[in-house]
């Protein structure tokens, strides 16, 4: 079933989410509703609060670009995106290299709005599954930076708040202008 995606301004977007305890039949629904979703409005990952929910769940897929990574391990071990795809986790933890890179973003949750933004160029992400295992995936490019939102988005933050301050503030009318049909809608 496809869900309504929470937008800019609603406070579930601000807060930092409550720990997935038990993954149960409302769980395995939500994650195929959150799919469902994702797919429908063409994003690459989609995280429990923007589709209203209060748990640290998020999905990736970014299989439609092979290239978007340069290297990916699984585990320890080389790995193919596909093998992962769709990528699904509650609970994650993550650490960052030291390198940044700009890459442009947008967000499902911030219609119409994309920026720069300066993150880790690569990551190392410790993913629980649904079945009690846990993934440790070393990745970068598209991924690394999916997995960066995604997990943001869990803490309550979202990606403009990384922007720089120059940024921010020519973004600040266009982020009003968001708020204000949010709170009309």
């Amino acid at each position: 079933m496809i869900r309504e995606i929470v937008q800019y301004g609603q406070p579930i977007l601000r807060q930092r989410c409550r720990p997935v305890t038990e993954v149960d039949d409302s769980i395995i629904q939500l994650i195929a509703d959150m799919l469902d979703t994702m797919v429908d409005a063409n994003g690459v990952g989609l995280a429990a609060p923007q589709v209203g929910e209060d748990l640290r769940l998020a999905v990736i897929d970014v299989s439609h670009d092979p290239e978007c990574v340069s290297f990916l391990k699984v585990n320890g071990k080389d790995a193919d995106l596909k093998s992962i795809m769709p990528l699904i986790f509650i609970n994650p933890d993550l650490v960052f290299s030291q390198e940044k890179e700009l890459g442009m973003e947008g967000c499902l949750s911030i219609r119409g709005i994309r920026a720069e933004v300066r993150r880790p160029a690569a990551v190392r992400a410790t993913l629980p599954q649904l079945d009690g295992s846990v993934l440790e995936i070393e990745a970068d490019g598209l991924l690394a930076r999916a997995l960066q939102h995604e997990i943001d988005h869990l803490n309550g933050v979202l990606f403009v708040d990384r922007l720089p301050a120059v940024a921010k503030v020519s973004m600040k009318n266009r982020l009003r202008r968001l708020l204000e049909e949010t709170e009309q809608g």
